[in-house]
């Protein structure tokens, strides 16, 4: 289905090979496809995917018109990178992601395929916030009233086991002393 900008929906198909290869490849639900439809080019994002239940192939698809200057919603994934540039992890810290993905206002023609942010140099206790990476012009987070973090360099936790005292030497000791 391809609908939006005051237009009615349309019935499309879409190649199923073609919808197979762009999921596999990633970053589907925010990248802008070209549809021809009866010879009039239609900008377009998927807003739903729908999977068949046991061979989980894709069996349809939302489409979202768009103008030029439109501007969309959406869900960007974050990425981490230099590990092994940052002195925290070095030392056994642990990434803590808060966000997998941050939700951003794009325009539709210029939709980050994800969001990158550099380790290098971070200690742990440091955290990563929004601010940290560098977004283009028009994109901005939905969230708008704070800096909010994204993930955090942590301490490492140390589980200890419970010491387990012998059996019996408490009562053995008290039958001794009697």
């Amino acid at each position: 289905i391809l609908y939006g900008l005051n237009e009615d929906p349309v019935n499309i198909a879409v190649d199923k090979i073609f919808i197979q290869k762009e999921l596999n490849a990633g970053g589907f639900l925010t990248k802008i496809f070209s549809l021809n439809i009866d010879g009039k080019k239609n900008l377009a994002i998927p807003r739903d995917i729908q999977f068949h239940p046991l061979s989980d192939q894709p069996i349809h698809v939302d489409f979202l018109r768009l103008s030029e200057d439109s501007k969309v919603t959406l869900d960007i994934p974050t990425k981490f990178i230099n590990e092994e540039a940052s002195p925290g992890l070095k030392r056994g810290g642990v990434l803590n992601v808060n966000r997998r993905t941050v939700q951003l206002n794009c325009p539709a023609n210029n939709i980050p395929e994800e969001l990158v942010f550099d380790l290098t140099g971070l200690e742990i206790g440091d955290t990563i916030r929004i601010s940290m990476v560098n977004l283009d012009e028009g994109v901005i987070p939905t969230i708008t009233d704070r800096d909010f973090t994204v993930a955090s360099v942590a301490a490492p936790t140390v589980v200890k086991e419970p010491e387990i005292q012998a059996e019996g030497t408490e009562g053995d000791e008290a039958a001794a002393t009697e």
